[in-house]
């Protein structure tokens, strides 16, 4: 997909008629969806439009209740959603039904949010009352991403729609049945027009960022595409949110248990066969503890591949792209100590690979690589790694394992990211959120702040009429 501003027009844009989906895991065919036309594209932004001022006129209390009663059924269907999931993108079935249950908390967390969003009270003159008040900013296109449908698509609908915006919303084309599905649980919720699912491939992503009838864009994928929304709604001026790819860094000081440094390696670089936009994506290790971290790092991604509950990746053209990053940091010198080859058989199953040796002239290290890929360089202090893990345009996530505070507080102010983890990987209140940075993206993606993000705010000021008028 290519958008510019010398090839912004409709005629650009190739239509699919339909997506058909092949399970992971066996290569299965998991159905056929059609894809929506350029009339289904422009119909529902003009919908969106139309219900908008009624849906801002609705009361917080009763946005919040359409909320809770959107929650209510995803909760219904959660078992054949979960099990949809698993079957479109190979995700485990508990892992699934995990992402559905955060998706029902967040909606629940955001009915109670939006009632209590509010504005400010200003000081000014005594005799005049100065505040603000926050307005939705009208149709919000979201585009969500196929690791985590559930929650994720969740949260920004549950925040569009309480702050009083209307909704479409396209899934990614490779989870378009989750998609559909959802959309089908939670639109009866609301009122007709207020929240639409259309299903297709990047062409309808496209064709929304080209309707001058959108306000807001929501986009968590690639950053490449997230780039060329952001581009188009510069001539739109439509607000854009983004939370893009990563290449998020592990610092491991020399003061650290090794062994339980691999097994938070492992979980970083492993879970959901690395399919998670905070992934640990490089692993900078001091030398000092650098072998037995790297044999316990082995053993702990050997352990996964002999399980044979091994997640696969979400296709084949994602596995060939993860290999590729592979096969070029081997033929560059890196030492594949285990995993690091597509293995025989259906579906597109990649064994979880530990990299050594690996250096910066490596793809491995200084893109994103959405796989089970742990690419490991020893460094010889904690401020060698940190130079390296800071460097790079990326500015999603880190992760810091260290005995030292003042080893962890300088990597908090030396590291240019949204969030960084201080000896966890993973983990972090609910409702935390962070602004990606660089090409990771921008603007609030979670949590109380994301009601700002599709919200305007209004200054009001208002003076006592002169005396006598």
């Amino acid at each position: 997909m290519s958008i510019n501003s010398q090839a912004h027009s409709p005629l650009d844009v190739q239509e699919d008629e339909s997506i058909t989906i092949s399970d992971p895991r066996d290569g299965s065919e998991v159905g056929t969806l059609p894809s929506a036309a350029r009339e289904q594209v422009a119909l529902a932004v003009s919908l969106a439009r139309t219900v908008q001022p009624e849906w801002a006129a609705t009361s917080p209390a009763d946005r919040g209740a359409a909320l809770r009663r959107a929650a209510g059924a995803l909760r219904a269907g959660a078992r054949e959603l979960a099990e949809l999931n698993t079957r479109e993108t190979g995700k485990p079935l508990e892992d699934a039904l995990g992402g559905i249950e955060a998706g029902i908390s967040t909606l629940e967390q955001y009915a109670e949010l939006g009632p209590v969003h509010r504005g400010l009270s200003l000081r000014g003159a005594v005799t005049a009352t100065d505040y603000t008040v926050a307005e939705p900013r009208g149709v919000a296109v979201l585009l969500t991403p196929w690791n985590d449908p559930v929650a994720v698509a969740a949260g920004l609908i549950g925040a569009a729609l309480v702050t009083g915006n209307t909704v479409i919303h396209k899934p990614s084309e490779r989870c378009p049945h989750v998609g559909e599905l959802l959309g089908r649980l939670l639109q009866p919720a609301f009122p007709d027009g207020v929240l639409t699912t259309l299903t297709g491939g990047a062409g309808v992503g496209q064709m929304l960022t080209m309707q001058t009838g959108v306000d807001v864009f929501a986009h968590v994928g690639s950053s490449a595409t997230g780039a060329r929304i952001a581009r188009a709604a510069s001539l739109t001026g439509a607000h854009v949110i983004r939370e893009n790819g990563g290449n998020d860094p592990l610092i491991i000081d020399a003061d650290v248990d090794p062994v339980w440094a691999a097994g938070q390696a492992a979980l970083g670089a492993f879970a959901n066969a690395g399919q998670i936009c905070t992934s640990v994506e490089r692993i900078y290790v001091h030398r000092a503890i650098a072998e037995p971290f790297l044999a316990a790092l082995t053993e702990e991604a050997r352990s996964r591949n002999a399980s044979g509950t091994f997640p696969p990746l979400v296709d084949r053209r994602m596995r060939d792209a993860v290999d590729a990053q592979v096969r070029e940091a081997v033929q560059l010198g890196a030492d594949p100590l285990e995993g690091g080859s597509v293995p025989e058989g259906p579906g597109a199953r990649y064994p979880a690979t530990v990299l050594a040796g690996c250096t910066e002239a490596m793809t491995v290290m200084t893109e994103e690589t959405f796989g089970p890929i742990a690419p490991v360089t020893v460094v010889d202090s904690f401020d060698d790694g940190l130079r390296l893990a800071a460097a790079g345009p990326y500015g999603l996530a880190a992760s810091v394992l260290t005995g030292s505070i003042a080893h962890a507080q300088r990597a908090i102010a030396g590291l240019a990211v949204g969030t960084v983890k201080v000896n966890a990987v993973f983990g972090g209140a609910p409702g935390g959120s962070a602004q990606p940075r660089g090409i990771s993206g921008a603007g609030f993606g979670y949590g109380p702040e994301l009601l700002d993000e599709f919200a305007l705010v209004k200054v009001v000021h208002i003076s006592a009429p002169p005396e006598g008028a």
